[in-house]
């Protein structure tokens, strides 16, 4: 089993730009589609690969409202997002955009009832 290597500081660099493109496009709803602009976005992260030629961005609809009909939405119009973020970058390659629900909001809830259960936070006082 082979360990991944951790990403260089230039796919960093590339993808957080990608995802205040991203961010900043929904803002203005330029993504004319409804199931898109029905729901204000917030775009967590975006991961992309040593080539920079693919990029997984990952969201949540405000709330978490509507998540499959935004997935659906952002998936038809992958094609025009990544025009759309060529259009604003200075790169070689304009990346392929694959979009997917982002659940650390929800595992982060989860966690944070678990901490405030009281047989936890008795554990947590006694250290």
């Amino acid at each position: 089993m082979t360990i991944p290597k951790p990403p260089t500081q230039r796919q960093l660099r590339v993808g957080e730009e990608i995802r205040h493109v991203l961010a900043d496009i929904f803002m203005r709803g330029e993504c004319y589609d409804p199931d898109v602009n029905a729901t204000p976005i917030t775009v967590s992260e975006v991961r992309i690969s040593p080539d920079l030629k693919n990029a997984t961005a990952y969201f949540m609809p405000l709330g978490g409202l509507n998540r499959d009909k935004v997935l659906a939405g952002l998936i038809r119009n992958a094609p025009i997002l990544r025009k759309l973020v060529s259009d604003r970058m200075n790169l070689r390659y304009a990346p392929r955009i694959s979009f997917r629900l982002d659940n650390s909001f929800d595992e982060a809830h989860r966690i944070d009832l678990l901490l405030k259960k009281p047989e936890v936070a008795r554990d947590l006082e006694n250290k």
